[in-house]
């Protein structure tokens, strides 16, 4: 039995990150989108139809979120103001599913969680925690010892690499906070109710090659390069047309972009006696099934991968 939970976990952590090496695919340039990823948007309170069988939710209570994932360039920067205040590079020690490793990367404190004791939980206690890992193949963000710089032709591509704890950190330190799956829901959708139901994707009910990066969407990178999976730069799929390559619109309802594709984003959600946290959007790695608001992927909050990045929320 243990044998097959193993094997099981295996195959979910598969399906989180890409079986590919995409360490030596890099644009060939940098494109501006024209979409400002320093930009929120406030959503109201009210119902909205959530889940695949549309039940109606009420949020009670406004908040703003983010338009676009956050970027290497937003990281980075973080990175440089926090390194000498919280944050620290070197060695620390991973634990996820009994397995042990040590990780050369940005580090800082964690509280822990509430351990339930619950068969299969893992206990996340208080101490240092993994944020970026640095030195391994599919960073973004360098670091020359002193400063930490991005790849410039991934300036304003959504950052990856970053655990859950990393994630959490960004968004606390500038008084935010990772949106909960609810709240990432109905950004996404919006209340829209067509034909009975609610929207399956942020711009509609179908996804064409051209609405969002996902798995041989033959995105724009992909048709400069010949290479098959990569970011996209963020509110890349905003109608507009770089280099011949047109675009359709994928903002949702409220004006949210890569809400679907590009990477899975970390929600903040702690459930109870359980230790995975869970993303949403789909990635440029997932297929046009996962890419559907009500989809979700699960992964410990160590977890880091090409395909992963973030986005933050806040109280108006």
């Amino acid at each position: 039995m243990k044998r097959f939970l193993i094997i099981l976990l295996l195959l979910f952590l598969a399906a989180c990150s890409p079986a590919i090496d995409i360490s030596s695919v890099t644009p060939s340039e940098y494109i501006d989108t024209g979409v400002d990823p320093e930009s929120w948007v406030l959503i109201p309170s009210g119902e909205f139809p959530s889940g695949q069988h549309d039940h109606m939710i009420d949020l009670d209570y406004d908040y703003k979120i983010m338009i676009t994932d956050v970027t290497n360039q937003q990281y980075s920067h973080y990175l440089n103001e926090v390194v000498s205040d919280g944050i620290s590079i070197g060695d620390v020690t991973v634990v996820e599913n009994e397995n042990i490793s040590i990780v050369y990367g940005a580090f800082g404190f964690y509280p822990g969680d509430q351990f339930d004791g619950y068969e299969h939980e893992d206990q996340i206690e208080a101490g240092n925690k993994l944020h970026y890992p640095l030195n391994t193949s599919g960073e973004r963000i360098r670091f020359d010892g002193q400063t930490f710089s991005t790849i410039p032709e991934y300036t304003n591509h959504p950052v990856t690499m970053v655990t859950w704890f990393g994630a959490e950190a960004y968004c606390a330190y500038y008084g935010w906070r990772l949106p909960t799956e609810i709240e990432w829901e109905k950004a996404a959708r919006g209340t829209a109710i067509v034909d009975g139901h609610g929207l399956a994707f942020p711009w509609g009910m179908e996804v064409k090659f051209n609405h969002a990066n996902y798995y041989s969407s033959h995105d724009l990178f992909e048709k400069i390069s010949g290479k098959l999976g990569n970011t996209t730069p963020v509110g890349l799929y905003n109608g507009s047309t770089y280099q011949d390559y047109e675009t359709l619109d994928q903002a949702s309802p409220y004006g949210l972009y890569d809400m679907a594709g590009n990477v899975w984003q970390w929600t903040g959600d702690d459930y109870p006696k359980q230790h995975y946290r869970y993303l949403r959007g789909g990635s440029f790695y997932s297929y046009e099934v996962d890419l559907r608001v009500w989809k979700r992927n699960s992964a410990g909050p160590t977890y880091y991968a090409p395909d992963v990045g973030f986005r933050c929320a806040q109280d108006p």
